[in-house]
């Protein structure tokens, strides 16, 4: 097919052009894949759900049975490939053409944003909008909503008003979820519930903008997508014959809106293939929906099921702790991971006296694998919450090991970290002009020229502090500012008149008098920006003077930035990483962190349906990303704010583990523990 037949294709999907495959491209399907995968890649029509475990080639299965489609005389243009990231879809689509050996330009694939794009370019005059819209990415988005917040006449900066971030998040998460805006408030967010009505207001002059701007957001690709297929009959049955094979990747990862577009899509040949692993089903936070592959059966009551459980990633050692693990989830299809591999070294748990400990094993032990010849890239280091890092990263910094964080950038160079330590470095230097211009700049009405101008108030005093809780100090910046610094300097006054020795204070103090409205005001993710700041006040309390503590911190960043660029050329690092980053990934060595109750799994999330289940589904992802050595590490004791050292119980998911054992089959997880320091 030329450029300009594959063009006209894609405009009218009632036409298509067929062709064969050349005989160069004959596969051998029964010598690439094994038997599991083969079954799938010979199944004929209908709806397929493909349980596909980790390290189980669910990649190659989708991209053979693209191939195979192929070969039996389905033409590129009649399938519709639907991937999560535009990489998975470029390696997927770039291995088929490999395999058949032809031009496959005519193939749909792509993420679903990227399918929802080409097909609102064609059809947007339907649904209000000119066909040449713009897409709006965050920016463009937060820019927007602020006009539609000051359109609103809401002074977000002098009253508690989600910024236009949040609020961003808020409209986001409702679309996705298709949970109303209220709802989404009262559950997520209901520190602002009593500016609800102002929200929802903010919300439809977003929606109307966007209209008046011929613009749309990424969400509303989705929408419109959905709305498009929904209210237009001659342009669903369009496309629904037109894909005669549709294919889903990660299908345990979709939403409610991509699971429905699916399904009208698929409403003419119901060929519809999904492929995913709901035990690896761990995004709900973004709105992913785990009953869209739990449900797959009820929806398709003729679906054949598949399942792949040979793991060709990991030792079988590793595996059998996997499987153990995810069997007490209730809510799942159940599979047994099988390994390829030989027998390998068995998973190690090690308890540490704290966390320092714990950050000193795991540097030693990445030292020793990496004197026996494991690449740093091939090691891993990961956790349930960002700041569960922060003592490795520590560690590896004093003892110069390079590193790579995947969850975020540093945890002490986050901007929340460093407001904090903000105030507590005019504490200890009140001459600390950078300090002072960050502090400032976080009260209503004060941006860098009011903060600069307060500064050179300041200055002027041999005793700033003294200057600060001044009357006068509260008008050094005009009338529009006065607010601002009378916040401020009561938040000072607090502070000054607080034990200085005791930074963990401190820090509560700052989030007491007013930052952790900020954090709830600014950030989507304040909670758990909030928990990074009560981990630093516990660390915190390990020093004996705030001058130290502040010492330690800059000493570190110091270190950071001087070898920030060695680093940033270096390919050889290890990875520091969420789990949920993590996933689709995998390590020679793999270091799990804080597998303790509480942490793994975290509190915060028991809180929520399905919690615990997803919690497991995280602790499963954690152990199938290593291939030959996993250990499973948590303190013995943490801080408590105000209670001092207590004792750290392990994960239940480790407790649940007593029939796994590391030399025996009837020993209980405590005789499985090997403490290799």
């Amino acid at each position: 097919m030329t450029r300009g037949q594959a063009k006209t294709a894609r405009a009218n999907p009632g036409r298509f052009a067929y062709r064969t495959l050349g005989e160069s491209a004959m596969i051998d399907y029964e010598k690439e894949l094994n038997a599991e995968q083969l079954s799938v890649i010979q199944e004929g029509n209908g709806p397929l759900l493909v349980i596909a475990g980790a390290g189980s080639g669910k990649t190659r299965t989708l991209t053979y049975r693209v191939a195979r489609l192929m070969e039996t005389g389905v033409p590129p243009e009649r399938i519709l490939l639907a991937t999560f990231t535009n990489k998975a879809a470029r390696s997927m689509l770039n291995r088929v053409e490999s395999l058949v050996g032809i031009d496959i330009g005519g193939l749909w694939g792509g993420t679903f944003h990227h399918c929802a794009h080409r097909t609102l370019r064609a059809h947007a005059n339907r649904l209000g909008y000119e066909n040449n819209f713009s897409i709006m990415d965050s920016e463009d988005a937060r820019q927007v909503i602020n006009t539609c917040i000051a359109e609103g006449h809401i002074d977000s900066k002098a009253d508690k008003f989600p910024r236009a971030d949040v609020v961003g998040g808020m409209i986001s998460l409702s679309a996705n979820t298709e949970i109303p805006l209220l709802d989404v408030i009262g559950n997520r967010y209901p520190y602002f519930s009593h500016r609800s009505e102002e929200i929802l207001g903010v919300a439809e002059r977003y929606q109307k903008k966007k209209k008046e701007l011929n613009a749309m957001d990424f969400d509303d690709l989705l929408l419109n997508w959905r709305e498009l297929l929904l209210r237009h009959d001659d342009v669903r049955e369009a496309y629904a014959d037109r894909f005669l094979q549709i294919l889903v990747d990660e299908y345990q990862d979709t939403n409610a809106l991509q699971a429905e577009i699916m399904d009208l899509l698929a409403s003419k040949h119901r060929n519809l293939m999904v492929v995913g692993d709901d035990s690896q089903s761990i995004y709900s936070f973004r709105g992913a929906n785990y009953e869209n592959i739990m449900r797959f059966p009820e929806r398709y009551p003729e679906c054949r099921i598949f399942k792949l459980e040979t793991n060709y990633r990991s030792t079988p050692e590793i595996l059998h702790l996997a499987n153990l693990s995810i069997t007490n989830n209730e809510n799942q299809f159940q599979k047994t991971l099988r390994a390829v591999r030989e027998e390998g070294i068995r998973p190690l748990l090690i308890p540490a006296r704290n966390v320092l400990q714990q950050a000193d094993f795991i540097a030693q032990r990445i030292l020793e694998l990496h004197r026996s010849g494991i690449p740093l890239r091939e090691m891993a280091v990961l956790y349930r919450a960002h700041y569960h890092s922060m003592e490795v990263q520590m560690e590896l910094t004093r003892r110069g090991i390079p590193f790579e964080i995947r969850s975020g950038i540093r945890f002490f160079e986050q901007a929340h970290i460093k407001d904090v330590t903000g105030y507590l470095r005019i504490l200890v230097n009140p001459r600390d002009e950078l300090a002072w211009k960050r502090v400032l700049c976080l009260y209503p009405k004060i941006g860098r020229t009011t903060a600069e101008k307060v500064w050179r108030y300041l200055a002027g005093f041999a005793d700033i502090h003294a200057a600060l809780l001044t009357v006068d100090f509260r008008t050094s910046a005009g009338k529009a500012a006065a607010p601002g610094l009378a916040h401020f300097q009561e938040t000072f006054a607090a502070l000054h008149g607080a034990d200085s020795a005791n930074p963990t204070t401190l820090i509560e103090i700052i989030l007491e008098n007013g930052f952790r409205d900020l954090l709830r005001e600014k950030y989507p993710d304040a909670a758990s920006r909030e928990e990074d700041l009560y981990q630093l006040a516990n660390f915190s309390s390990r020093f004996p003077s705030l001058e130290e503590f502040l010492s330690e911190l800059a000493l570190l960043t110091g270190v950071t930035e001087e070898e920030g660029g060695q680093e940033e050329a270096a390919d050889d690092r290890i990875v520091l990483s969420s789990v949920h980053q993590a996933k689709g990934l995998e390590w020679t060595a793999v270091f799990l962190v804080w597998c303790s109750e509480g942490m793994m799994p975290l509190a915060r999330a028991l809180k929520e349906e399905g919690g615990e289940e997803e919690e497991r589904r995280l602790f499963y992802v954690a152990t199938t990303r290593a291939k030959d050595h996993l250990y499973l590490c948590y303190p013995l004791t943490d801080y408590g704010r105000g209670m001092g050292n207590l004792p750290v119980s392990p994960s239940r998911f480790i407790m649940e583990l007593s029939p796994y054992t590391a030399r025996g089959k009837d020993r209980p997880y405590d005789q499985w523990v090997i403490d290799e320091q």
